[in-house]
């Protein structure tokens, strides 16, 4: 595996090992991450991944300098699971001084993480692009958990008429159902033992909503179920797959967010 930390040693990478399925990380890596580079081997390319903590995505009092970093262990792991390149540049190299570009995607950012999080879609949406362009992807694989960056990132690669294709990736999740996060290393003992509680709420109402249960009522006692269980439901709710938008026909998603002491757990499940 090649590893590579400037744009001309990048170029010359990518000149030589041909069209490249990407597969864009900030590191921390897991089971998950390699699902997706097992997809991206699949499509038969050779694979690049990303290894960069991005703090144009990171808000003024989110977890930047806290976020988990594992050069090492990382550059191992990817290694092992087939990757031919590794892409790991310094917030110098992607944001040099004098830059004055931003990418600002609307539609399926609007609302859940966009508002939660003001900016942040701004910071995926930059970054991703700059990748794409850096690396001359042909494909670039993005993992569901993250439901509405996928659909963000979709949605920018379509606008722009970018030319490379987007794979999304199953959510991996550990057997109790949690799905896997590098955050949840920071989950005290307690909070990881209720976290599958989540995702367990999620398919309860998506099977009481099949069943005719109205949405509202159905995501009314899953939204109380977890407060009495000591989470804090920023959102759970049914939406357009592709728009984001709230719902009340299907095919449709079921997102959330919840938050149990410092980790903001992300989920999503297919509804109807």
């Amino acid at each position: 595996m090649q590893i590579v930390r400037d744009l001309e040693a990048l170029r010359a990478a990518r000149a030589a090992l041909g069209p490249l399925a990407l597969v864009p990380t900030m590191g921390a890596l897991h089971a998950g991450h390699l699902s997706l580079v097992a997809a991206a081997r699949a499509t038969g390319l050779k694979v690049a991944a990303s290894i960069f903590v991005n703090p144009l995505q990171f808000g003024p009092n989110e977890d930047l300098s806290r976020y988990p970093r594992d050069e090492a262990g990382d550059l191992a792991k990817l290694e092992a699971a087939g990757c031919d390149l590794a892409w790991l540049p310094s917030v110098a190299a992607m944001y040099p001084e004098g830059r004055a570009t931003t990418i600002e995607v609307g539609g399926p950012s609007e609302g859940w993480e966009g508002a939660a999080r003001p900016g942040h879609f701004r910071g995926v949406a930059t970054v991703c692009a700059k990748l794409f362009l850096q690396t001359g992807a042909a494909v670039a694989v993005f993992g569901e958990k993250d439901w509405q960056q996928y659909q963000v990132i979709r949605r920018m690669v379509a606008d722009l008429d970018l030319p490379l294709r987007i794979i999304g990736g199953a959510t991996v999740r550990e057997a109790d159902g949690l799905a896997m996060s590098s955050r949840n290393r920071f989950l005290a003992p307690a909070e990881r033992a209720l976290a599958p509680r989540l995702h367990q709420a999620m398919q309860e109402a998506a099977a009481a909503i099949a069943s005719g249960t109205p949405p509202a009522a159905a995501l009314g006692a899953a939204r109380a179920g977890l407060a009495s269980r000591g989470f804090g439901v920023d959102y759970l709710a049914l939406v357009e797959p592709e728009t984001l938008r709230e719902t009340t026909t299907r095919p449709a998603r079921l997102i959330a967010a919840a938050r149990l002491g410092s980790v903001r757990l992300l989920d999503n499940i297919a509804a109807g």
